[in-house]
């Protein structure tokens, strides 16, 4: 039967085995010209991602974005001007934020897309004179 200590072991064996096969991030830099984060992996490969699609970075400037910190560990972003961390796996995922972030992001986009199912709800609605106004329940108060 194996105890703790044995299983804490194989445990931190396997996290090792699975961290030096992941890729890690050896610089990351700012690319004004095409206004991209573009990170260079120990794979070999580069990412790249526009900042206003990560979470803390929406109203990023270029210059708040001069500077990028990468962790010891080689698996997370640091921007000191806007103390915003971003963590690398998440990024190779294409999860660019917290999943509430996530689905604000989409669903803001996703209102802001027009459809011919769009189109004539709203046509329909205006025939029926609009969205009702809010009516208050006096007793409420």
């Amino acid at each position: 039967m194996a105890t703790p200590e044995d299983e804490f072991d194989a445990a931190t064996a396997r996290a090792a085995q699975r961290l030096a096969h992941t890729p890690k991030a050896v610089s990351a830099r700012y690319d004004r010209r095409i206004g991209r984060i573009v990170i260079e992996l120990s794979s070999g490969l580069g990412v790249s991602f526009r900042p206003h699609d990560a979470q803390g970075l929406e109203h990023a400037r270029p210059q708040e974005l001069a500077t990028i910190e990468i962790s010891p560990s080689g698996l997370g972003l640091h921007i000191p001007a806007l103390d915003v961390d971003l963590y690398l796996p998440a990024l190779l995922e294409g999860l660019l934020g917290s999943r509430a972030w996530m689905a604000a992001a989409m669903g803001k986009a996703g209102g802001r897309r027009s459809s011919e199912a769009k189109a004539a709800a709203a046509r329909a609605n205006g025939r029926l004179g609009g969205r009702p106004k809010a009516v208050r329940d006096p007793s409420a108060a």
